[in-house]
């Protein structure tokens, strides 16, 4: 029998105290496959077995564990439905992983995951960028994403009041911040790791 997936309640957070938009929905509707064992034993859920996933959701950047449906085959980096209703590869989500729970190859597979969620998603991550306000007086949310410093801070808010930015293309070329995405991807690998001491993308 599948188990439901479980809602995650979205609390208000400091970071939209700070005007920092919120993107996700209470519940995921996809993840990416990170790693998966077909006859694996769950770390989340005492006594289950079977097609054991590790992934990530695509909304709230959480790790996830998943049980896969028996005799599925699976691919790492593969986006697989987890929402409510009409799954066909996954019969449940088990739980929350946290990243030292996580195999090495998951691991491993993380970054060109990550990467690949943010340019799927890029419009999301714009719209960060061109709503992003200070944390505190001295702290800009924007200072926050490795490889923009006050410089690069101060280039993208003054480019952003005179035309939004409308891609990743588009903020390396006005402002010549160098793949963006990229950047973006190793501030959530970093929250992903609990190496930050703020989260601006990945939901608890």
């Amino acid at each position: 029998m599948s188990k439901p997936t479980p809602h995650y309640n979205s609390g208000r957070t400091s970071e939209q105290s700070s005007g920092i938009q919120q993107y996700q929905r209470k519940y995921e509707e996809y993840a990416y496959v990170l790693d998966f064992t077909q006859r694996g034993k769950s770390i989340t859920v005492r006594g289950r077995e079977g097609i054991i996933i590790q992934a990530i959701g695509e909304e709230r950047l959480t790790l996830l564990e998943l049980l896969g449906v028996q005799n599925m085959n699976f691919e790492t980096g593969e986006r697989v439905y987890i929402g409510r209703e009409g799954r066909d590869k996954v019969m449940s989500v088990l739980g929350r992983l946290e990243y030292n729970h996580i195999s090495q190859s998951a691991k491993n597979e993380l970054t060109n995951t990550v990467e690949k969620i943010v340019i799927a998603n890029e419009k999301r991550f714009i719209d960060y960028i061109n709503i992003a306000q200070p944390i505190t007086p001295r702290i800009h949310a924007l200072e926050l994403i490795p490889g923009i410093g006050k410089t690069y801070m101060m280039s993208i808010i003054k480019a952003r009041d005179k035309k939004r930015f409308e891609s990743f293309a588009d903020i390396q070329n006005r402002v010549g911040l160098r793949d963006p995405s990229k950047l973006i991807a190793k501030r959530i690998i970093d929250e992903i790791a609990g190496e930050a001491r703020m989260n601006l993308f990945v939901r608890k």
